[in-house]
């Protein structure tokens, strides 16, 4: 099964599942939004069902929110936009329906982690942020003691069960992350274990 076709199967699944830890959702909801103005044009990668961009809607001027999943776009697209500021598009960084941008702010949260190569997409994410711009990224850390859970998610991969998934460090992150051309300027864990890696990065 590829990609998109596994992520388009658990679509429905993933609306109806509710966020797992709201008091981390929320912080990072805040502090992406503190760094968010009402002129950013702004571009969301792995976007999913959209709930997340509706969140960041009233902070800015207009979002492109985009994903590999067609089914995961049209549960976005169904959802009320009480601001009328978002674009749900899918698209990946690979397969050239990507908008070129360049965007005041690039946001992935969740996605590093699954994308083919992290740090050749991290070099074509650079090239979507402006001069000055930024990249918000939050990224499940599972390398160290969670790469335990390698051969279960291998096995569930084989049965269509699970996504490839790269077991990065916190550290190895944010050396992508300067080597693609950006200056870190925030990190935190939200949640602290397993870590999730929260990033805002500035592009040179």
């Amino acid at each position: 099964m590829n990609t998109a076709a596994f992520w388009d199967k658990a679509a429905p699944g993933y609306a109806a599942r509710p966020i797992r830890d709201t008091q981390a959702y929320a912080h990072t909801l805040a502090r992406t939004q503190s760094y968010l103005s009402k002129t950013d044009q702004m571009l969301e990668l792995g976007c999913g069902t959209g709930g997340t961009a509706l969140e960041h809607a009233p902070h800015v001027a207009q979002i492109t929110a985009t994903d590999i999943s067609p089914a995961m776009i049209a549960i976005a697209e169904a959802k009320p936009q009480p601001e009328g500021n978002i674009t749900f598009v899918t698209a990946t960084l690979e397969d050239g329906a990507m908008p070129k941008g360049p965007f005041d702010v690039v946001t992935g949260f969740n996605i590093l982690h699954l994308l083919p190569d992290p740090a050749q997409s991290l070099r074509a994410i650079a090239g979507l942020v402006k001069p000055g711009g930024l990249f918000i990224s939050k990224t499940p850390c599972l390398a160290g003691r969670y790469s335990l859970l390698k051969p279960v998610i291998g096995a569930m991969r084989l049965v269509g069960k699970a996504p490839k998934v790269h077991f990065l460090s916190p550290a190895r992150l944010e050396t992508a992350i300067r080597a693609a051309g950006f200056e870190i300027i925030e990190t935190g864990d939200f949640p602290k274990s397993p870590p999730s890696h929260f990033i805002v990065a500035r592009r040179a």
